[in-house]
């Protein structure tokens, strides 16, 4: 074989190698980049999320969200919401004077430092509870409430059932790491949607700090979210070792309100960090259109044989809708009303419906009711009504 004939063989080989090398290399580029996220989607390092919008039900973010984890002290969102569903109904008061037992006087981890016998008030015990994670507040509370810890952990997991949650059980009413104690991303944020209904709850889990024993201990809330997030106002943070850093939290800009959970992060700081990001990525994608807001006027409706002719009608709820960005143009309302109702009418009673529509198509529909109570007028104001009517 001539020189010329062998330099020709390796020229040739030397471009099928390059070739070859180049289609396993692009190949390889295309495989990578199957398994890349796809844009605009969201990765967290916690081993649960959800991003919940509590108005509409509306998931906008989940991973793992039905999984049963430890949740430490996010254990204390419940405490918190049957204690003050409890005062709110008027079964205790806030200036009721607890004393502490020695049970809750053995409570390990975060304390205020009860001494057994030790008078507080339920409301110091409270934002003990809600700031500081108190686990012998808890226990304070919970004995105060339901005469036992038993008895509370109990009323807990009825909480839960009525709640609807499916994934949620509890043995303590403060966390600390017990068997068959669990609840799920999900199931927590539902539970944090109920307490942002009670004004009570709302106001302590917004609180940044507070005094005890007047002024000796100082109270600062552990969800520090309220100081670096934007519009954050509710939540409760956990810690142990089998539950890792946990996090609900809640946040409200320009009328949309969005509750974050994120169970399992390993971190410190690591559950503000992901809470942060999940809520960025809600925020940055999703709007509120609010038609109106709980409790307002739209009218009135006549009323037939009633001490009033007429009654004033309101929204029974926020009426409005969360859309993505881009989205949130053509939606309409209309009022819809009876002619008239008959007396008596109750406060509060369904009279109508405030109805959202886009493009033609209802979207929501929210309760109308009546402002006050009307009752029924006397035979001889009806009589005085028919002869002004003809005079």
């Amino acid at each position: 074989m001539s020189w010329q004939k062998t330099k020709l063989i390796l020229l040739f080989a030397l471009l099928l190698a390059v070739f070859t090398g180049c289609q396993f290399a692009f190949a390889a580029e295309l495989a990578a980049k199957a398994n890349e996220p796809a844009k605009g989607t969201l990765e967290t390092t916690a081993e649960a999320a959800v991003l919940l919008e509590p108005y509409s039900n509306k998931i906008i973010y989940e991973k793992e969200p039905d999984k049963r984890l430890p949740m430490a002290s996010v254990t204390k969102l419940m405490t918190l919401l049957l204690a003050t569903e409890a005062v709110e109904a008027g079964e205790f008061k806030l200036t009721d004077q607890v004393v502490a037992s020695e049970n809750a006087w053995e409570m390990g981890g975060s304390q205020i430092y009860l001494e057994p016998g030790e008078e507080m008030s339920l409301w110091d015990l409270l934002t003990a509870v809600g700031l500081q994670s108190a686990n012998d507040a808890s226990v304070a509370v919970a004995e105060h409430i339901a005469g036992s810890e038993d008895a509370f952990v109990e009323a807990m997991n009825d909480k839960a059932k009525s709640l609807g949650l499916e994934n949620t059980h509890f043995v303590n009413c403060h966390g600390l790491t017990a068997d068959d104690h669990y609840t799920s991303a999900h199931d927590l944020a539902v539970i944090l949607k109920a307490g942002l209904e009670n004004p009570l709850f709302k106001k302590i889990t917004a609180m940044k700090e507070h005094e005890l024993r007047g002024g000796a201990f100082k109270l600062w809330n552990t969800n520090k979210m309220l100081w670096w997030y934007d519009g954050a106002d509710a939540g409760k943070t956990g810690w142990t070792e089998a539950a890792k850093y946990c996090l609900a939290s809640s946040a409200e800009r320009d009328g949309l309100r969005l509750i974050c959970v994120v169970l399992g992060t390993a971190e410190p700081k690591s559950h503000f960090n992901e809470s942060t990001k999940i809520l960025d990525y809600g925020f940055a994608r999703y709007k509120a259109v609010n038609m109106a807001e709980k409790g307002t006027s739209v009218g009135t409706v006549k009323v037939s044989k009633g001490q009033s002719a007429s009654v004033d009608v309101l929204t029974s709820e926020r009426a409005g809708v969360v859309v993505p960005k881009g989205e949130e143009k053509g939606f309409e309302s209309k009022v819809e009303l009876p002619g008239y109702i008959s007396a008596p009418v109750l406060k509060g009673q369904e009279v109508g419906s405030y109805v959202v529509t886009k493009k033609g198509q209802e979207v929501l529909r929210v309760k109308l009711i009546a402002k006050d109570d009307v009752p029924k007028a006397s035979i001889f104001l009806q009589m005085k009504r028919v002869i002004d009517s003809v005079y």
